[in-house]
Parts: structure tokens; sequence; C-alpha cells
């Protein structure tokens, strides 16, 4: 179990740490390749003293041992989205000061130029690899230790530093709160640019010793076929992931859909996360498999602070209660705490997990806080001591006629209707009610959808100043590598669709 070294690879030297296509890499070959790649990383030097490193790898051994290497030579690990175009790259390794870039040699060709015209030197893993170790740097928990780029749905993206301490403490509250072990087996094919991926999945695993699969991609029919012969006691993912398995077992015949169902079931633990679950999926998961998704809240300043209980009543539409250690507040528009339950205020956090800064941004930093919480632009309510998230503050709390809506409440109404896929909510200036509901629907395959039949629908669910008054069909919603809906991109689309005078525009 964990001992007072940090970053931890923390199993026994013969248990198998990461399963990477036909490989099984024990702990004690995963810790020796981490700690040559440290010595590679410092070529002679005593410490790296925060150099910023990036790395532009897929889910490996490489990038495991780049980043414990990178944190154990005294550097700033600063993991990339190897989904970013080369603009995004520019913008991230611009902002970290990056000196040097590791990627395999089959991105060093589209990786090039931008790092010549940088000065950025950019490497291959093996070519770091020494053929000893050498004494390491003591890394006091205050020293940063990564920075993970904000995923700019509502700004340009902004470098979040999170120290040694930082990262103990958010890998640490959720070891009990969710029950981890060194039995568990977790498929990892979450992006490694994020905290869910990085933090949630793969640093809890190997701190406690768990072997984690570790897939490119997402692919639902290999990873299907791993659950079906009860390869994994863990799943974590976004729900989009979720609905995509659903459409795969919809696909099967039914005697392998029922062994996937049924090595689903046998497991400990499903988490749903990075983007709100809706209700509806929320209910379909739990009727095909017997899974009671486990909803829990974070973001990349502060990894987990809500979470359902891994023991106790999950309540679907809600992110639960404060995990251990972690202080969380509402707060009104008068910056006084909310204390009654139903009403419904920023969600403030405070705590060992709260990232350190925003790099080479006081000023944002600064704003970021307020007497000490941090201060995360998220709206919510508090339900019979559950909280439910409403939205960002920016872009998922419409104001309309003195009223404030969460979208996110409006697109799960909007998902129970038969002819709806996808569903994303946003406000539309109006002269009258300042803002009114606009939706973007999915339509599914199967059923015509109409704007009308859909308002009509959902005046029997919804309080009337909440009904959709806009309503475009789209084929596709804009998303991000976590599959969270880019509203700022269906702003634009709105505004371009008004003035051009193709919005359908239903009555109500």
């Amino acid at each position: 179990m964990p001992t007072d070294r940090f970053p931890l690879l923390q199993g026994d030297n013969d248990r198998i740490a990461l399963i990477d296509g036909e490989r099984r890499v024990t702990y004690a070959s995963l810790n020796g390749h981490a700690d040559r790649l440290a010595a590679g990383l410092l070529g002679g030097k005593e410490d790296l003293e925060e150099e910023r490193i990036a790395f532009f790898l897929p889910a490996s051994t490489d990038y495991v041992a780049v980043m414990h290497g990178v944190w154990r030579a005294g550097g700033i690990a600063v993991p990339l989205n190897i989904g970013a175009t080369i603009a995004e790259l520019d913008h991230y390794l611009r902002c970290a000061r990056v000196t040097r870039l590791i990627a395999q040699a089959e991105h060093h060709a589209m990786l090039g130029e931008l790092c010549v015209s940088l000065g950025i030197c950019l490497l291959q893993p093996d070519e770091l690899m020494t053929g000893e170790t050498c004494v390491l740097p003591d890394i006091a928990d205050g020293r940063r230790a990564m920075m993970v780029f904000t995923s700019g749905t509502t700004s340009k993206p902004k470098g979040v530093v999170t120290t040694h301490g930082n990262i103990r403490a958010q890998i640490t509250v959720l070891l009990d709160a969710w029950g981890w072990s060194d039995s568990d087996h977790i498929p990892l094919f979450l992006p490694l640019h994020h905290v869910h991926g990085i933090i949630n999945v793969l640093s809890c695993a190997l701190w406690t010793g768990a072997t984690v699969h570790l897939f490119p991609r997402f692919d639902a029919p290999a990873i299907a076929d791993h659950v079906a012969v009860g390869d994994y006691s863990v799943f974590m993912a976004v729900p989009t992931i979720y609905v995509k398995l659903l459409d795969h077992l919809d696909s099967l015949e039914e005697g392998e859909a029922k062994r996937v169902c049924d090595g689903f079931a046998a497991m400990r633990l499903n988490v749903s996360g990075s983007a709100a679950c809706p209700v509806p999926l929320f209910e379909q998961w739990r009727a095909r498999t017997g899974q009671v998704l486990l909803e829990r809240y974070g973001m990349t300043e502060i990894g987990m602070a809500l979470s359902n209980p891994y023991h106790g009543e999950r309540r679907a539409g809600h992110v639960g209660q404060p995990l251990p250690g972690v202080e969380v507040r509402l707060y009104g528009e008068d910056e006084h705490p909310i204390i009654e339950e139903g009403q419904p205020g920023e969600i403030r956090v405070k705590g060992p997990n709260v990232f350190l800064e925003y790099w080479d941004n006081e000023r944002s930093t600064r704003d970021s806080f307020r007497d000490g919480w941090f201060c995360t632009g998220d709206m919510a309510v508090i339900e019979q001591g559950y909280y439910r998230i409403m939205g960002r503050t920016s872009i998922d709390i419409i104001k309309s006629g003195g009223y404030k809506l969460s979208a996110l409440e409006i697109e799960a109404v909007l998902l129970a209707y038969p002819a709806v896929a996808e569903a994303a909510v946003i406000g539309a200036e109006d002269a009258t009610w300042g803002e009114v509901v606009a939706a973007f629907i999915v339509p599914r395959s199967d059923h015509k959808a109409d704007a009308q039949e859909i308002i009509t629908w959902s005046a029997g669910q919804l309080s009337a100043y909440k009904i959709p008054r806009l309503i475009r069909f789209v084929d596709s919603l804009p998303r991000n590598a976590m599959g969270k809906v880019t509203k700022p991109d269906l702003k634009a689309l709105l505004s371009t669709a008004i003035a051009r005078a193709s919005l359908d525009r239903p009555t109500s």
C-alpha cells in the first residue's frame, strides 16, 4: 500500500500494472522504466527545477513512464491532447513555455515544424532511456507537478497547475470513497489530458496496486468482449460512452448482449462523469445492466469534490455530497453562503485538492478565488442533502423574465421525448424576456421529429417559462474530447441561423 514516496506506482513488484496491447507490464518493470526516464531527463542535473516537459503520447506504457519520470526528476508534466490541432498545440506549448516535447516517431513529422518555430527540443521516449538510474531529487508536496489545460468551453484554455500535494489529495480521497483495492482491473480509454483519465482512473489504480488495461481510443466491440468474460471490476466513462455501449448492445444478438450485460452486472462499480448524466440514460443503464451509475462532480482545478456514495443511495440527476476533506458551499449573487435547501448558488470549494494557480495568469488566478474559496462557475442546488448541478453560470443558466433556468434540467426533460436522441439547450437573446430557451436537437433515426409536437409535449413536462421557444434540428452536437457539448459553438450557430432567418420558430 502507499508509502511516503510520491509519485507512486505502488503494486508488488510482480503484480501486473498495465496491459498494453499484448504486453503485460509489471510494477517492477514500470518503476524501473520511469526511473531510467527520469535519469535521462536529468542528464546529469540534480533537479529539473520545474522545467515544463510536454508529452504527446497515446495511452501506453511510454505515457505512464514519461509522466512519472518527469515528476520524479522534478519537472512539471504537461500532457497534451493527441487529437489537438497544430493551432491548439501552439497555444499550449507557448503558454506553458515548454522546453522539451516527447512524442513517438510517427508524430515527429507533424510536430517538427512547430517545435522548430518555438525552439522546443522534440524527442522520442527511447532517446531518454538510460541504462542506469541515478539519485533522484527529493520532491516536496508544495512543488508544481502538472499542468493540464482547461477544456476551453467558456474561454481560451488556461494551464491549471497542480502540486504534488494537490495530486496526492485528489487521489487518496477517492481510494476509500470508491473502494479501490489491488484486486481491481479497469479499462482506460478516456483522453489522458484530463483529470478523469489521469487521476480518477490511471493514478488511483496505480496508487493502489490495481491493473489498468490501456486502449488508444474507445472501441465498443473490443471493450464489450472483455466485459463479457469478466475482465474488469470497475468501469469509468463519460455519458456519451454509455450511450454508445447501449447502442452496441442493441446491435448484438440476444445471447451475446446478455453476456455483456452480465459482465457489467458483476462489476463492483460503474462511474459516470465529466458531463451531466441524463436521468433517462441513468435509468436505461440500470435497466439493461443492473448497475446503478455513481455520478460525481469535479473539474480540472479541483479533481473530484462531490460524489454519490459507494455504499448508499445513488440518486439520478444528482452528484451526491462533498467528499471527505473537501469543503463545498453554495454562494448567492450577494456573496453570502446559501443555507436553505432548494436555493441555487455557485459552487465554491476549499481543500488540499484545489489547484495552485493558472500558469502565467495572475489575474485569472486571483479572480477565481474569494476568501480562500475557489469559485467554480457552476451553479447547483441542494435537494434532500444531495447536490444537483444546474450548469455553468456563464452559459447553462438562462435568465428569462426574472427566472434562472437550468439548461441541464430542460435537456434532461427533452431527452425523455421518443424522437430526441440528443439535446442541448442555450439562452437566446430576446427583447421582451432577456433570454428565451433555445434547443438544439439531434433526432432519432427511427422517429420523425417535429418542432411543434416537441413544444406541445414539453408543455406537459415543464413550467411555461422553461419551454423551448426556438428549436433547431442538427445532425450532431459539437463536443470536446471529454464529451461535453461546446455551447459557445451553439451560440455562434444560433446567431448565424437567426441572421439567415433559417431557424424554425414554433409558437408556444
